[in-house]
């Protein structure tokens, strides 16, 4: 099992999930992705194109003997496990995407906005709802990446907080970051927040804070600017994305970026996805460490269900 994590983490996200499917028999691995912790850090935004990430995995999958494998994958990892699967279906078993569903035209602002529940977010006041920080993030990048710099720990302890029901339904505080002028306004820093230790061990965020020491938020951001060459690699894909093997959706209930059960953000991964599983959870978008056991669970019934 290859799990990759999205933005802002390292493969330290993983630690419940590796530790509970090894002790299954699993053979598990969690690398951190390019741009994040050890892994290589290239300074052109254009090296964070999801090709050559998709590419970095397939020689990850060669080193570890390519044997086909069940491919997990978290916010911006499940693009990822997603091209890849599409892309090469021989080095796939199984694939799960959690909290953010699977887009066969690529994950990206043109494939997304269309998407946006207008009733939650009307188009005059909220041009491209939920995704408004995706935009943010294309029109003021270098402020975005000095305000989370400016404060590393402070910018992971408030961007990791748990989800709670009295959000589900309500507009999402990505939506508003072009209106407030950043994600932390005009304080350009993130405010003095204590981390959520129900999401990370204090050992675990000392880990995820060095890390983000060692390159700063620059790398990771930059995945975001490559939305041109994404939609082009996803109309390669053979068959326009349709994926056969066995796919496991987890859902986060409390998840105003990508909750599926009340809008249509779901529908393209539903339309080419042959045998789709989805299992939503009481969870904000950080599923992974906030439904630690629940998540695992899904999974593991999943596997089991599916025989892999």
């Amino acid at each position: 099992m290859v799990f990759l994590h999205g933005w802002p983490g390292i493969g330290l996200v993983w630690r419940a999930q590796v530790e509970t499917f090894a002790s299954d028999g699993w053979r598990c691995v969690a690398p951190d992705m390019r741009g994040y912790g050890a892994s290589s850090a290239p300074s052109g935004p254009e090296a964070y194109a999801l090709r050559e990430v998709v590419q970095d995995m397939v020689e990850l999958h060669d080193h570890l003997g390519a044997h086909p494998a069940v491919w997990v994958g978290h916010d911006l990892g499940s693009p990822v496990v997603g091209a890849l699967a599409a892309h090469h279906p021989h080095r796939i078993r199984g694939v799960v995407f959690v909290s953010v569903p699977y887009f066969p035209a690529a994950f990206a602002l043109p494939t997304l906005v269309p998407l946006v529940d207008r009733q939650l977010y009307p188009a005059d006041l909220y041009p491209d709802g939920q995704w408004d920080y995706y935009r943010f993030y294309l029109t003021h990048f270098d402020q975005t990446v000095a305000d989370f710099d400016a404060d590393i720990p402070a910018t992971l302890a408030a961007i990791y907080r748990s989800g709670t029901p009295a959000s589900a339904g309500k507009l999402y505080r990505s939506a508003l970051v072009t209106r407030n002028g950043g994600w932390f306004g005009e304080d350009h820093h993130a405010p003095a927040v204590a981390p959520d230790p129900a999401l990370w061990p204090t050992q675990d965020f000392d880990a995820l804070v060095a890390a983000f020491r060692l390159t700063g938020f620059r790398p990771g951001n930059s995945w975001y600017l490559n939305d041109t060459a994404n939609l082009a690699y996803a109309d390669a894909a053979p068959e326009q994305g349709r994926l056969h093997q066995p796919v496991l959706f987890l859902n986060g209930d409390f998840d105003g970026l990508c909750d599926i059960n009340h809008n249509r953000v779901g529908d393209p991964m539903r339309d080419t996805c042959r045998d789709l599983s989805v299992t939503s959870l009481p969870s904000g978008h950080w599923l992974p460490l906030e439904c630690k056991a629940e998540s695992v669970h899904a999974i593991r019934t999943w596997l089991d269900a599916k025989r892999l």
